[in-house]
């Protein structure tokens, strides 16, 4: 659940409550409220600290909001979401607790700054000037935490460069990862065509470009033709490219340039950009790249995995040693299975 998405949550539940609201711009923050009908009762205990049924439904309405905007979401994957949403609540008290435990404080000039940054945002709000202290109240404590979370996050992540051996292990694990994918050289005469423009324009670009196509099998210099008709920005230089990856090229190209060979000319090609024509000039295969070339690369990587392990193993740890019992009956049934609660 996003931190930014949850504030604006809290920002459009105090401001939707001022009967002032109506007179306010249409582009105050409206809140992710959550289902009328929402359950009585805590929806899950961690430890000491009991989670309002209420939470998790703010939470859930404000990640469906983000994830679906107003699509309602195939059932199977709803399903899922919405324990995947109450796992997330679960952890962030974990992992406030955590924190805290270690004395982690929160970073109050970046909290400061943030409250300035709603004071600029909504200083033409009536309802933000007569609520402001109520809704700091309520934003604060969430931007406090927040902060808590990302700082041990931070600590956690911290991970030493690896030495030599592991990030030679690393490559040796992971070459794939460190292949230089096929290049291809490339000419192009683009003819351009607005892509709103009817279909007539575009069946009289096709008909140029057949008509070019055949002078090009007839002889006529590429060069020549790309620097007069040419709207593509390699006119000038004959219509030729710099050596490219493959999959940077547009989806349609890629089956017409994998046909070609070296000098070959192909059909003319519809983009989005207009029809273009095609020849290729050179075609360099995937290649592996030594250790030495890509040594910083593979330490980098390391370093990034080692450092998501730690934080997931630290999440995994504190779910051991926490007893949790979540109500279950909040979510919707996996399919094929009954819906109970369960301790975890």
């Amino acid at each position: 659940m996003s931190a930014r998405l949850r504030l604006l949550w809290l920002i459009g539940a105090v401001l939707v409550s001022s009967p002032l609201l109506a007179a306010e711009p249409a582009a105050a923050p409206r809140p992710t409220t959550p289902p009328a009908a929402a359950p009585a009762g805590p929806f899950a205990t961690v430890g000491d600290t009991v989670v309002p049924a209420v939470d998790y439904q703010r939470a859930l309405a404000v990640a469906m909001r983000k994830k679906y905007y107003h699509a309602k979401p195939p059932e199977a994957e709803y399903e899922k979401f919405q324990r995947e949403v109450g796992d997330e609540l679960v952890n962030r008290v974990l992992l406030l607790a955590e924190a805290r435990r270690r004395g982690i404080q929160p970073d109050a000039e970046r909290i400061q700054a943030t409250v300035a940054g709603y004071d600029a945002q909504y200083k033409g709000s009536a309802n933000w000037t007569a609520n402001r202290e109520k809704m700091l109240a309520s934003v604060v404590p969430q931007l406090e935490k927040d902060s808590l979370i990302e700082r041990l996050e931070k600590l956690v992540r911290q991970v030493p460069e690896p030495s030599e051996t592991a990030t030679r292990a690393y490559y040796e694990e992971h070459k794939d990862l460190f292949i230089e994918p096929e290049q291809v050289k490339l000419a192009v005469i683009l003819l351009k065509v607005d892509p709103s423009s009817t279909q007539a324009v575009w069946n009289g670009a096709m008909a140029e470009a057949r008509t070019m196509h055949k002078r090009l099998l007839a002889g006529a210099d590429f060069a020549d033709l790309a620097k007069l008709h040419s709207g593509d920005r390699t006119a000038t230089r004959g219509g030729e490219m710099d050596y490219t990856h493959r999959g940077m090229l547009p989806v349609a190209v890629h089956g017409v340039v994998d046909k070609l060979q070296p000098r070959q000319i192909s059909e003319p090609v519809q983009l989005l950009e207009g029809v273009v024509i095609l020849r290729l000039d050179d075609r360099r295969a995937a290649t592996q790249r030594s250790f030495e070339q890509v040594k910083s690369r593979a330490a980098d990587l390391w370093q990034r995995q080692e450092a998501d392990a730690r934080w997931k193993r630290l999440i995994a740890d504190l779910r051991q040693a926490t007893p949790i019992r979540v109500d279950e009956s909040q979510y919707v049934p996996l399919r094929g299975t009954t819906d109970r609660p369960r301790a975890g």
